[in-house]
């Protein structure tokens, strides 16, 4: 019993002040924004696509490895202020890296840090230069959202990847090619 004690009263030490004075309880559920999601199958963003009524996925297959697949779509998100451009990397269909990119027009970066600080609480900002980023992590995966102060519109984009998904196509990038003979 003295050592679960000990356990929780060091635990409490650990946990990073951001998360301690966050109002909201952060969500950790895996990272998606707007039902997109790093680790989705490109027939479940395509469905995403359709409920937004976005048109379809353009999607073309990379020289170097041909189980890559790079994806490009515009979608119309109201509550995101409009159009937004989509971008998806696959790996054998699987999203790797999906971004969200606006132009950052009629309070953009405000909304979009709004929703997401809703659903997974606040963080510090980077900042580097003109641009700034949050980032979130939860069970493997990331989401980050960077903007720009050096422009009259600051463009804002969401990244989601799925570092699993990225392990397992470098690990299988990694190993030497059978010999066929």
């Amino acid at each position: 019993m003295m050592i679960l004690a000990r356990a929780i009263a060091l635990a409490s030490l650990i946990v990073p002040a951001t998360a301690a004075a966050s109002p909201v309880a952060p969500d950790s559920t895996a990272l998606q924004f707007h039902d997109f999601r790093a680790g989705a199958r490109l027939d479940e963003i395509q469905g995403v696509l359709q409920r937004f009524g976005g048109g379809r996925l353009r999607c073309g297959q990379a020289k170097a490895d041909r189980r890559v697949t790079e994806c490009r779509a515009v979608v119309q998100l109201a509550d995101l202020g409009g159009a937004v451009d989509l971008w998806v990397s696959a790996v054998d269909s699987v999203a790797s890296v999906i971004t969200l990119s606006g132009d950052g027009a009629g309070g953009q970066v405000d909304t979009w840090r709004r929703a997401i600080e809703r659903h997974y609480g606040s963080v510090g900002a980077k900042v580097q230069g003109p641009q700034w980023s949050m980032q979130w992590v939860r069970q493997g995966r990331m989401l980050r959202l960077t903007w720009r102060t050096d422009r009259e519109q600051r463009p804002v984009s969401v990244s989601l990847v799925d570092g699993r998904v990225l392990d397992a196509w470098g690990r299988d990038r990694a190993r030497p090619a059978k010999n066929p003979s």
